[in-house]
């Protein structure tokens, strides 16, 4: 860290504590060659996730935009806004652990139905309808059937 007052490169750190928030670290410095003393903070480096749509376009990761389109799916189910904050939750916080920072709405499609389909199966079809753009009844069909196969396992 160079020193504020002399540009010396090297110091010793004197004290440590997280701020009152507990998003950064507050450290006291002690310059190695004039001995002054100086404040630095530490913070976590967030990067933003990248999502690149079907059409190529790129924008930044919205965990609300997810969780209105499972709201949607949901309309009229037994399912809380509660766990679809809980699996948009989960689901960005799957994608920050990956350290990728560009995911395409596919994969992040595929995460929200895998999800849903463990709290319900309608909210399931119905976010999977919209996702995948199924043309006619019998891409729907498919579905149903992949799904009844699934439980009878």
């Amino acid at each position: 860290m160079k020193c504020p007052y002399c540009g010396f490169k090297e110091s010793k750190v004197v004290d440590s504590r997280p701020t009152e928030e507990g998003s950064s670290i507050r450290r006291r410095r002690e310059c190695l060659s004039c001995a002054k003393r100086f404040t630095t903070y530490e913070t976590v480096e967030s990067m933003p996730m990248v999502v690149v749509k079907r059409d190529g376009s790129r924008q930044t990761f919205d965990r609300r935009k997810l969780v209105n389109g499972m709201l949607r799916a949901c309309e009229k189910r037994p399912v809380s806004v509660a766990q679809l904050e809980k699996i948009g939750e989960e689901i960005e916080q799957d994608l920050q652990n990956s350290l990728e920072r560009e995911v395409s709405t596919k994969h992040i499609g595929e995460l929200a139905m895998d999800k849903l389909k463990n709290i319900d199966e309608v909210a399931y079809v119905r976010f999977a309808s919209v996702y995948r753009q199924f043309k006619d009844i019998n891409t729907f069909m498919r579905e149903l059937n992949k799904l009844m196969d699934e439980d009878k396992k």
